[in-house]
């Protein structure tokens, strides 16, 4: 009589799985890290843009208003997310990797994967390769921003390669500035699953120019409260170049002007009005007489609310 095989996994197979599985945990927990601090700024205000503005695609001549439905849009929701997401990864790995910036990190946030040690600066430069082919093989396959995504791994090289984000505080600002427009553009185009016609909606083009200048304008709120850690990486950022309390008018003359501009361009309703200019007037307020480290962070996260409210103002158009 023939011995019945034994069909239990063999030790060694368990064990493959078990440490294949270990390594993706600690590979996702490694991108997490990466990418944690710009979850506020980056990834949860884009995805409100694709979302917000994809519901208003009829105002932009792209779409007429019954071919949008919440529904729709909420399938789409996690597509979103991960399109900015995966496209903020080799980014934030490029940034986070060079000797001076894991000086700084090692210092303001010694939580980060390289100054940590979770992983090596060799390792990362692997990773930034790996997931610019990544990011832009997952464009290509979604079909939803390609040319965006081909833009922030430009983007990407001038801002940590090539010192754009180091030597003058303009050219840092405009980098910025151009990177959010990829983003939300991006996430538009994952929420609408089609590519967006710049050149039939121009009214679509003119509210990404004005994202893009509020970002030029006011993005060194994120510079106000890491004055410390840039000055010991030798980086121009405005603060750092004209003063504190200069940069610090600049930020609150510039929330004022946005904060009346951005309802006036959509003709928003009243309490879409008040609410702008009120967000903005705290942030502004805030800048100027609040100036210790703790409350620079709380106030540039209040500037990332004021910047979502932003961009619910088509939705609050008056007819």
């Amino acid at each position: 009589m023939k011995k019945v095989k034994n069909c239990s996994t063999s030790p060694r197979r368990s064990l493959t799985v078990k440490e294949a599985f270990s390594n993706a945990v600690f590979l996702g927990h490694t991108l997490w890290l990466f990418t944690f601090s710009d979850l506020k700024t980056i990834v949860i205000p884009s995805t409100i843009f694709g979302i917000t503005n994809s519901l208003a695609a009829s105002r932009y001549h792209i779409l007429p208003v019954e071919s949008v439905h919440h529904t729709y849009l909420l399938r789409r929701s996690p597509l979103i997310l991960l399109w900015v997401w995966i496209n903020l990864v080799p980014f934030t790995i490029g940034n986070q990797m060079t000797a001076s910036s894991i000086t700084e990190d090692t210092i303001n946030k010694p939580w980060r994967p390289l100054p940590s040690r979770r992983l090596s600066s060799s390792h990362a430069r692997v990773m930034v390769l790996l997931f610019y082919v990544v990011a832009q093989m997952f464009n290509i396959y979604t079909r939803c921003g390609i040319r965006q995504g081909l833009g922030l791994f430009l983007l990407g090289v001038w801002y940590n390669n090539l010192g754009g984000a180091d030597h003058h505080p303009l050219v840092r600002n405009a980098i910025n500035a151009l990177g959010y427009v990829c983003f939300t553009s991006g996430a538009m185009e994952a929420a609408l699953g089609i590519p967006l016609p710049l050149s039939t909606s121009p009214r679509l083009v003119e509210w990404l120019g004005v994202v893009a200048g509020i970002i030029m304008t006011t993005v060194h709120v994120h510079d106000m409260y890491d004055q410390e850690g840039d000055a010991l990486r030798d980086r121009r950022t405005l603060p750092l170049v004209i003063g504190d309390m200069p940069a610090r008018w600049v930020m609150a003359f510039w929330m004022l002007v946005w904060g009346i501009c951005c309802p006036m361009f959509w003709d928003t309703t009243f309490v879409a009005r008040v609410l702008s200019l009120a967000l903005a007037i705290l942030v502004g307020l805030r800048t100027l007489l609040y100036r210790d480290v703790s409350s620079d962070k709380t106030t540039c996260l209040i500037w990332n609310v004021w910047m979502s409210f932003v961009y619910f103002l088509p939705l609050c158009a008056r007819a």
